[in-house]
């Protein structure tokens, strides 16, 4: 039996996780309490204008047609608002707000491998020194912390006492930066635990005191040996918790008022835009899967072997 291309394999899980996302989320969206048709009409409002906006906002429909309905919008571009104007596009607002996340998530990622591999790498080379012990309550801090918490904190410190940093978001790159930060802390902390670990554990290795028995220096034995073989698990935890930045970002927003992705859904949410809801989910569900992929030739690339795909 001819076997499938790992990347049509991929796209067919995609095309998979996509519509199960979209039935997910109408699922959701119809055991929200309230009816939406009073919430925007009000209680005397006429029968006959019930039926309308009813029809209008496909509630008249069972759930599977309500979300092929919105695939087919959403993959034509002609997707439009499901609460009065119904004219409105949704895409125009996609393409205005996912930038925004995109570069809160981008530079949050950034923060975190820059601050949690380097501590990890440094922690596991001085293992049980005062900078290892000094990580270690570090991370504890940094993963328990809840994020909308930590904002607050970060907000306080450098927009209100320190006047470092502006207090708000806006299209200015120096207002994602404490955003950025929030989502980033937490998981540079899990990733200089998990890089410590992996370190540890190929330092261990006979071909790192190999290296060192052939004279090479200190630096590029770590970094150049220990360091590469270390590297495929941290790619691999910072690909999967990608999806947290992502999700972490709705409550992030809100507290910086960062016009992104995340504050689009939840005005959504409050909204009963319920096809602008469904569009944002679905944007946050292909950006994980794109960024899985990614982790994916980034390993393939990290370790050789990956690349034969077995016998």
């Amino acid at each position: 039996m001819r076997r499938r291309h790992p990347l049509a394999r991929q796209a067919i899980g995609a095309l998979a996780a996509a519509l199960a996302a979209t039935l997910l989320v109408s699922v959701l969206l119809d055991l929200v309490p309230g009816d939406p048709v009073e919430l925007l009409l009000g209680e005397q409002a006429q029968p006959i204008d019930r039926a309308a906006l009813r029809k209008a906002m496909w509630l008249d429909l069972p759930l599977p047609v309500q979300a092929f309905r919105f695939l087919r919008g959403f993959a034509t571009g002609d997707l439009r608002s499901s609460v009065p104007p119904f004219q409105q596009r949704i895409w125009p607002r996609l393409r205005e707000v996912a930038p925004r996340t995109a570069l809160l998530a981008c530079v949050a990622m950034l923060f975190a491998v820059g601050l949690g591999v380097p501590l990890g790498v440094f922690s596991a080379v001085r293992a049980g020194a005062a900078i290892d012990r000094l990580s270690l309550a570090v991370s504890v801090l940094g993963v328990s912390a809840p994020s909308f918490l930590l904002g607050q904190l970060l907000l306080w410190i450098f927009g209100i006492r320190l006047r470092w940093l502006p207090v708000s978001g806006d299209d200015r790159m120096l207002s994602a930066l404490l955003p950025a930060l929030t989502l980033g802390l937490g998981l540079s902390a899990l990733l200089s635990r998990v890089t410590r670990a992996a370190m540890l554990e190929a330092l261990r290795q006979d071909y790192v005191l190999a290296a060192r028995a052939r004279g090479l220096s200190e630096a590029r034995v770590i970094w150049r040996h220990a360091f590469r073989n270390a590297l495929l698990p941290v790619l691999t935890i910072a690909g999967l918790q990608f999806g947290s930045v992502l999700t972490g970002s709705i409550v992030v927003e809100k507290v910086f008022a960062w016009p992104g992705l995340g504050t689009l859904l939840v005005d959504s949410i409050d909204k009963r835009d319920f096809n602008a809801v469904r569009a944002c989910v679905l944007v946050f569900t292909l950006t994980y899967l794109a960024v899985n992929l990614l982790t994916d030739l980034a390993y393939a690339w990290a370790d050789p072997r990956a690349r034969g795909g077995g016998a």
